[in-house]
């Protein structure tokens, strides 16, 4: 047994070795092994066959011209020499039949895999472009096909360095219905004026730049704007270009880089603005995320001539289901939520919250105020408050220079962070008003014995910040907030009153696992941002719309007591909900029902209702509204 494995390894190192001398190796072997199976075979056929020769010369010549036929030399008989020129003839023949099939394999394959790898030019026209790979894609995409799932037919062109074959399945497992939008990748670098020409960004609609993750991100952003503005298509015209940086401090060079027309947005500076806003308004987030979403309301501009001439206050009133919230004047002016006197002229738009483009019509439906469920508001004097902020990251310092902007006089900020050197930081962040008076005390915030020492019952609301000590926002702060919020819903459950608590976090999925009540709001920056980006990729004048939303002083959007509007559990309908609204000078969007609060998806919030419709709303009930601070 031994010695037949040594002859056995001897034969296999043999073979092994024989292979290695290349293509006249493994020609001589398979020829080999061709006639091991051929000469039998042919000999076996011509043995079968009850008509054979009698003669074993004859039988000889049978079996030759059977393997000359299995190998397609001609099977000529004569003169040894005459057989031998036409075998050789033979031979010739396939040897170039050969090299043509193989000449032609080899293209068709070379052409096949260009195609995996994604060289070859999308020649779509009015389609959208993505740059860039990060997380945000998946949003975007899923996005875009519900903004296009009233055309007819669409496209999205991704470019980005990853093979073309593992991008087009990580599409499919996270946004596996596309419907009639067809995504089309492309493998290149977005840094490459040339690669970027691959996806014809001069016929796209807009192109839209992917905020790259790192440290470097933003340095990485502005090389592909300089890329995308050097792209020979793009260089013929403007273009609707939109990238968003991190860091508020980039976002200049960025605006340089990307050229006149695009836009430039800062995710720090927006998720600033909007982690404010929610904290002091809880259910904002989720108004905002449906604002922003295809998958429900959103904002639509549309020219009404049948309204000229009209004030604001009738516009308020001549759609049944759309809400009503300003005028995009001809000169291109943005006015939300304008003086009730305020005349539509030849030339403008409507502002409207609506379900789809094709459904901001005028209603015919005549009707009329029950002024008896109408209440005026007692006059509330603004007061002090107290707020917790638990972590520390990029973003604080913008978020304490934002709070200043709408507390009270007297109101206070109380920072708990791990890291001591944050004190400096806090002391240092420029209060324009001087409104927030801003304390520090170093603490682990995922720690109880932290938390239980702050008495987290005396303060109006709670902030808890993804923590970016580690130099990381994604899967480790998002946990570690995960952590915090567990621990400050148990510390609430003993509380007489709902504490507010708005949280920020990196990834959409973790919000399934947040213990949440119906006060608590979270902040999911990079996927608003997607939603915001999109939005504004099918319609750039909601560009404007959305920096004033998000602008202190401005137009913003409240939820305030249902009871400041109409009688609690007296039956009305929602135009009577507007018209009292509008006595107050505010344009009404919709009501949340603190029923339904902690219920997801939309956490009690329902906007743009039917005006026709019955509506009765309880204590403790909310109504949306835009007003002016």
């Amino acid at each position: 047994m031994a010695r037949t494995s040594v002859v056995g390894s001897r034969l296999r190192y043999w073979f092994d070795n024989t292979m290695t001398r290349g293509t006249p190796a493994l020609i001589g072997w398979l020829s080999l092994i061709c006639l091991a199976m051929v000469v039998p075979l042919s000999s076996l056929l011509v043995w079968v066959d009850t008509s054979r020769p009698p003669t074993l010369h004859n039988q000889l010549l049978e079996i030759w011209k059977n393997v000359s036929a299995a190998f397609k030399l001609g099977g000529a008989v004569g003169a040894p020499v005459f057989v031998l020129l036409s075998v050789l003839l033979a031979l010739v023949g396939l040897l170039f039949a050969s090299a043509l099939i193989g000449l032609i394999a080899a293209g068709v394959n070379r052409r096949i895999m260009d195609l995996r790898r994604g060289r070859s030019v999308v020649l779509e026209n009015h389609h959208t472009v993505l740059l860039g790979w990060s997380e945000q894609v998946y949003p975007i995409l899923a996005q875009l096909v519900e903004a296009n799932s009233n055309k007819r037919r669409s496209a999205v062109a991704v470019l980005a360095p990853g093979d073309k074959v593992e991008m087009e399945e990580l599409i499919r497992a996270r946004v596996p219905d596309t419907r009639n939008t067809r995504v089309i990748c492309r493998t290149g670098s977005p840094v490459d004026p040339a690669d970027i020409e691959r996806v014809n960004p001069s016929g796209a609609r807009a192109v839209i730049v992917i905020t790259p993750g790192g440290d470097d991100g933003d340095a990485d952003l502005v090389k592909t704007l300089l890329a995308v503005t050097r792209s020979p298509g793009i260089q013929d015209g403007p273009h609707h270009v939109l990238a968003a940086v991190r860091d508020v401090r980039n976002r200049d060079t960025a605006r340089l880089a990307a050229g006149p027309g695009a836009c430039v947005l800062s995710i720090d500076d927006i998720a600033a603005r909007l982690i404010v806003q929610t904290c002091r308004r809880p259910g904002l987030s989720v108004v905002y995320t449906e604002l922003l979403s295809y998958e429900g309301t959103e904002f639509y501009l549309g020219a009404e001539p049948g309204l000229v001439g009209r004030t604001y206050r009738e516009v308020l009133m001549s759609y049944a289901t759309s809400a009503v919230v300003g005028l995009r004047r001809a000169d291109g002016s943005l006015a939300l939520n304008p003086d009730s006197a305020a005349v539509v002229h030849e030339g403008d738009q409507i502002v409207a919250i609506s379900w789809d483009d094709d459904t901001l019509v005028l209603s015919d439906h005549s009707w009329t105020i029950d002024t008896a469920a109408i209440v005026t508001p007692p006059p509330r004097v603004p007061q002090p408050e107290r707020t917790l902020m638990l972590g520390w990251n990029r973003r604080a310092a913008m978020v304490i220079e934002q709070l200043d902007e709408y507390v009270a006089d007297g109101s206070t900020l109380d920072v708990v962070a791990r890291e001591r050197e944050v004190a400096d930081t806090v002391a240092s962040v420029p209060l324009g008003r001087a409104a927030l008076t801003v304390g520090f005390r170093p603490g682990d915030v995922t720690e109880p014995a932290v938390l239980r020492a702050l008495d987290v019952g005396g303060y109006d609301r709670v902030i808890v910040l993804g923590d970016d000590a580690d130099g990381t926002m994604g899967l480790r702060a998002d946990n570690r907030t995960l952590v915090t919020l567990l621990q400050l819903r148990h510390l609430a459950s003993g509380l007489p009153c709902p504490l507010p608590v708005v949280a920020e976090l990196s990834d959409d999925r973790n919000r399934a696992l947040a213990p949440i009540s119906e006060s608590d709001d979270f902040i999911v920056s990079d996927k608003l941002i997607s939603l915001l980006m999109t939005q504004v990729s099918e319609n750039r004048d909601l560009a404007a719309l959305f920096e004033g939303l998000f602008r202190a002083g401005g137009s913003e959007i409240y939820l305030r007591p249902a009871r400041d509007y109409v009688l609690a559990g007296h039956e009305t309908d929602f135009y009577t909900v507007v018209e009292s609204a509008r006595r107050q000078g505010q344009s009404a969007i919709g009501y949340r029902r603190m029923s339904e609060a902690a219920v997801p998806p939309k956490f009690g919030i329902h906007l743009n209702p039917d005006k026709r419709l019955p509506l009765s709303l309880a204590e403790g009930d909310s109504v949306i509204v835009l007003a002016n601070t």
